[in-house]
């Protein structure tokens, strides 16, 4: 959970924990506790860009959740249900740090370059230099 919170796929994480957690009677506040550890986690990677936050994060959500799942508040297969859910938005391939290198090769590029699958309405201004025997 703590790694989804820095990901683009922590909407939806969230709301899959929040569905659980109602089932177990949790109030509103623990999701208003997520958005807070989140942004102390955003804010911990950027000024330090460091991970020792996650190991503190994690170990916090530890207790509180086992707090919040005291015997008989849920079965088991809701829980296995979340942690399934979890891990499939964990391991999702939006969610993995990709990096990307081009290279142009041919000749000199004039121009605007763009590689892409499909561009629909884009219009490109070209201007051709002055060739000096024109003038």
């Amino acid at each position: 959970m703590i790694s989804l919170m820095v990901t683009d796929s922590w909407t939806h994480a969230r709301e899959l924990v929040g569905r659980f957690l109602s089932r177990t009677g949790s109030d509103g506040a623990t999701l208003t506790d997520l958005d807070a550890a989140r942004a102390r986690l955003l804010a911990a990677r950027a000024a330090a860009g460091t991970h020792t936050t996650d190991d503190d994060l994690a170990s916090q959500w530890h207790t509180y959740l086992q707090g919040v799942l005291q015997p008989g508040s849920v079965t088991a297969e809701p829980l296995r249900d979340l942690l399934a859910s979890l891990q499939q938005l964990a391991h999702a391939p939006d969610t993995r740090q990709i990096t990307v290198h081009n290279d142009i090769s041919g000749g000199v590029q004039h121009g605007p370059v763009i590689q892409s699958g499909r561009i629909t309405g884009l219009t490109l201004h070209v201007h051709e230099p002055v060739d000096a025997a024109q003038d």
